[in-house]
């Protein structure tokens, strides 16, 4: 079975894909089909159209992370004989970073760290900066892989866990509630966790009369899409100390090109002026062995191709993930 890879792995990626994959698997890489352009597999984020029509065996394309960029969104659905899978080697360095943002906003972290810095003590002591939150309600916007695990850490911590979800869980562990209860559940939400697919359904899901309904010094962490909130709402919010705090791993604007990546605002609104926001550049997924992790479960969904088995993590293109 040929698998053309969009772009080439580094050498560690390299080495942990060819040693997890089956014999049955051969592997070719590069911006370009190549001259035998027979593959029946694509690994490509933002595929181009030469690539999707390179081949006349090409069956299916796997993105190599979770979600579905909006180019690559458009560009598939004019191929529908081609099936489309994600994978989710992210999930569990995602929900990680979105526990950590959980923890920096709820404890004033990093403002704290900026006044000590400067060797002021002022809040040792200091009871408004903090708040706890055991014995609270937590409502995580998505039960994916990233939400089931955000949903698991937030229990641990003692925070009353529901979900919304489109579809049902066997045994989720948290009570489940569907979309169209969110706006009745808010109130009741101490921690919302925002973890949702973005769809032509979800963004602008949480906008200024969402925001209105959470409790005072509730904490609001996205790491989803920034197109799931509203940022005027979402800023006016916390400028006004409605909310307690805001952690942001994504962003409504991005830089166009790594050119951009030193001088670019995420936001329309100053975010980085408030010090109840722990801002993050979309980094969720990223940690040291990041692409040797992706590697090993791009090999389990190729072996599994290749072996005729199901392949996990099917994109369904009309819902868009």
């Amino acid at each position: 079975m040929h698998v053309h890879i969009h772009h080439e792995p580094d050498e560690p990626a390299r080495k942990a894909l060819f040693k997890a994959l089956d014999n049955e698997v051969r592997v070719t890489w590069g911006p370009e089909p190549g001259k035998e352009a027979d593959y029946a597999i694509l690994v490509s984020g933002r595929p181009t159209a030469e690539l999707m029509t390179a081949s006349e065996h090409l069956h299916t394309v796997v993105i190599p992370f979770a979600g579905l960029p909006p180019g690559t969104l458009e560009l598939l659905v004019k191929h529908p004989e081609v099936v489309v899978h994600n994978l989710h080697h992210n999930a569990p360095a995602t929900a990680e970073l979105a526990i950590a943002l959980l923890l920096a906003g709820a404890k004033s972290v990093v403002p704290v760290d900026r006044r000590f810095r400067r060797r002021d003590w002022s809040d040792r002591g200091e009871h408004e900066h903090a708040v706890q939150l055991e014995g609270r309600t937590a409502l995580v916007i998505g039960y994916g892989a990233i939400g089931r695990r955000v949903a698991k850490v937030c229990a641990a911590l003692g925070l009353e866990v529901r979900a919304i979800a489109r579809n049902d869980h066997p045994d989720p562990g948290h009570r489940l509630h569907k979309p169209e209860e969110l706006r009745e559940l808010l109130p009741k939400t101490d921690v919302l966790m925002v973890c949702a697919p973005s769809t032509q359904e979800t963004q602008g899901m949480i906008g200024e009369s969402e925001l209105a309904l959470l409790p005072p010094d509730a904490i609001l962490v996205n790491i989803s899409r920034g197109a799931l909130v509203d940022q005027r709402a979402l800023y006016d919010a916390l400028k006004q100390r409605r909310l307690f705090a805001a952690g942001l791993d994504v962003w409504w604007t991005y830089p166009a090109s790594r050119d951009e990546w030193g001088d670019t605002a995420p936001s329309d609104f100053a975010f980085h002026e408030l010090d109840n926001v722990v801002m993050s550049p979309h980094r969720g997924g990223h940690v040291k062995d990041t692409e040797v992790r992706r590697m090993r479960a791009l090999a389990q969904v190729l072996n599994a191709a290749a072996r005729g088995e199901e392949i996990p993590h099917k994109v369904d293109l009309k819902a868009g993930y």
